[in-house]
């Protein structure tokens, strides 16, 4: 069986301490008046032993038991010695003693964590009761006359007195090992379980953290989407009324307009964001969005007038998609035409297609390179890129995202729609 070093039922708390005291004294209270009625019966008549030796032998019986949890092993080979010479010194009690060796036995096979030495101790207790019963047998059958002798009887009388003695010591020392093991594989069973609920309980708790992670990272995906796009053409619509407001008021108005339709539409957008949140009756990880694939000329538009010459294509019969889908392609393209804004240069053309085909729904957005601002960084670990990655991955789409061979930039994602 090897020995259990990963647990041990042992060490035990002072609570075990106090039963296993409880138990010898309660023992030697029982041992006290069954060795003074066997006594009285003359059990042994004349050979019985005198007080004093019957009050030491009984108290190496019991005292081991207030240490059996201690050192189960130690109590064991003291209890099988104690209970021997309860015999051999003829001490009047022929009864609860057999408890204090079951006991002992019992602990051994319930409490060792080395389950080899719990074997051999064991063993070697059981071999020598059996030697000692073996011996005492032989010498019963040299006494003449030691059991009545019927000539007709199935069984002699000294062969049935044996058999029968060895019977009930196989039942007694069997039962002891039999609950010892059992009461073990009890303990390691409930260990096991104890275990597994804490790893159960530790999961949830890693579960619970990593679902509020991914709340909070949909959260700063879903800001970084309004505000980012809305915040990027008011800049560059402020920027342009700055630069013509001297020369071109009607042009700068028109660009103020704009700021201010984008503010407003930011403003909403973050209304229904933060009421979605604040919902209980929503799912926190699947809050439904209403943007989709027929906002997408909204963004070729707002693209247009912050002065990007930018061209909307729709290649395909429209179809409808699964909302989810329709979802991660507007803010895809969103967060694409946003880049164009603040990366391209206020000079760059822009180019907006979504196709239909056949399973899925592609949108790409890519510009020439051709503005003043035109060098970027194309590593895409920003927060923009790291989202549409997610949202595609979340779907099982795929995503492209760089510079392209002759210049610009390319985004261009496709989505399953079945």
């Amino acid at each position: 069986m090897g020995t259990t070093a990963e647990w041990s039922r042992l060490p035990v708390g002072r609570l075990e301490y106090r039963q296993d005291v409880v138990l010898a004294v309660v023992l030697a209270g029982g041992l006290t008046i069954t060795t003074f009625l066997y006594g009285a019966s003359g059990v042994y008549g004349d050979d019985q032993a005198t007080w004093w030796v019957s009050a030491l032998v009984l108290l190496a019986n019991v005292v081991p038991i207030a240490f059996r949890r201690r050192f189960p092993m130690s109590v064991a080979l003291v209890s099988a010695l104690a209970f021997a010479s309860t015999q051999l010194f003829h001490v009047p009690e022929v009864f609860l003693v057999n408890f204090t060796l079951f006991i002992s036995l019992y602990t051994v096979g319930a409490w060792c964590s080395d389950r080899v030495r719990a074997e051999v101790v064991r063993w070697v207790v059981i071999g020598g009761m059996f030697a000692w019963l073996f011996i005492a047998i032989s010498f019963g059958w040299a006494v003449p006359n030691a059991l009545p002798n019927e000539a007709d009887a199935i069984i002699p009388p000294a062969i049935a007195y044996s058999l029968l003695n060895i019977v009930i010591n196989v039942i007694y020392f069997g039962a002891a090992w039999y609950a010892g093991n059992r009461a073990w594989a009890s303990a390691v069973a409930r260990h096991q379980l104890d275990e597994r609920t804490a790893e159960l309980a530790a999961e949830r708790e890693r579960s619970a953290a990593q679902a509020i992670t991914i709340e909070r990272v949909r959260i700063a995906r879903e800001l970084h989407d309004v505000v980012a796009h809305h915040v990027s053409l008011m800049g560059v619509q402020a920027g342009a009324a700055r630069r013509v407001i001297d020369r071109d008021p009607a042009q700068a108005a028109a660009s103020l307009g704009v700021v201010e339709e984008s503010a407003r539409t930011a403003v909403e957008e973050l209304r229904r964001m933060l009421g979605t949140l604040r919902s209980a009756d929503e799912d926190t990880g699947s809050a439904p969005s209403t943007e989709g694939l027929s906002r997408i000329g909204e963004l070729a538009y707002s693209a247009r007038t912050a002065g990007h010459p930018t061209e909307y294509v729709v290649v395909g019969e429209p179809r409808t998609v699964p909302p989810t889908v329709s979802a991660v392609a507007y803010r895809i393209a969103q967060e694409a035409v946003t880049n164009v804004l603040k990366h391209a240069g206020p000079s760059a053309h822009a180019d907006v297609r979504v196709r239909y085909l056949d399973g899925g729904v592609e949108v790409e957005v890519c510009d020439d390179g051709h503005g003043d601002r035109a060098p970027r960084n194309t590593t895409g670990s920003g927060l923009g890129h790291v989202g549409m990655r997610e949202r595609v991955a979340a779907v099982d789409g795929r995503i492209e995202i760089g510079p392209r061979a002759r210049g610009g930039y390319l985004v261009r994602a496709w989505l399953p729609t079945t």
